[in-house]
């Protein structure tokens, strides 16, 4: 497997650490006054999920992993897997329902990418998009006045996700969400 230095770390490599395939989602290059310089960084395992802060010195080398990211589209669940299919092959894969990320955002239809380890095949992870648009199907009803400013109330997506909205969204409406945080970001206006 190739090996990469510490000048080569950045955000997105996947690497082998005692045996765990890790990603790194944040790093810090620290040059110090005295003494070598250093990467702080934060890495999140891709089978295991646990996130961990690592240093690593100056010089030290890495065993990377080579992955590959391919484009799937979300077909449909049936509680226990999920199932999707290449957009260029057609192939169809299924995932255990407790390893795809992001479930609560996927409507059938919705594009997803699917990381795969290059060297066995495996599938690593999916990848879902930062934010999707989708349809408030429950919701309390808006009152005249209410206001961006005003607080909010829970509402259902189309997609069973339970997510804040400000007062003035109503069934019906098309809400943009934020897939990290589970964030409404605003109303999409539908033509």
């Amino acid at each position: 497997m190739p090996k990469i230095t510490t000048a080569d770390i950045k955000n997105g490599v996947t690497f082998l650490l005692d045996g765990q395939i890790y990603q790194i989602i944040e790093f810090l290059h620290v040059k110090p006054g005295k003494g070598g310089a250093f990467v702080r960084t934060k890495v999140k395992g891709v089978v295991n999920g646990k996130v961990l802060d690592k240093t690593f010195r100056s010089g030290e080398s890495l065993e990377t992993v080579r992955v590959e990211r391919h484009p799937y589209q979300f077909l449909y669940s049936d509680g226990d897997m999920f199932h999707f299919m290449h957009n260029e092959t057609y192939e169809q894969i299924m995932i255990p329902a407790d390893q795809v990320a992001g479930a609560q955002f996927m409507k059938e239809g919705s594009e997803v990418t699917i990381v795969i380890n290059a060297d066995d095949n495996q599938i690593l992870f999916n990848e879902i998009p930062d934010h999707v648009n989708l349809e408030v199907t429950q919701t309390e009803p808006g009152i005249k006045g209410d206001t961006a400013q005003g607080g909010s109330k829970s509402a259902t997506l189309e997609t069973g996700a339970v997510i804040n909205v400000p007062l003035f969204i109503n069934e019906g409406d098309v809400v943009r969400v934020d897939t990290q945080s589970s964030a409404y970001i605003e109303r999409v206006k539908t033509s």
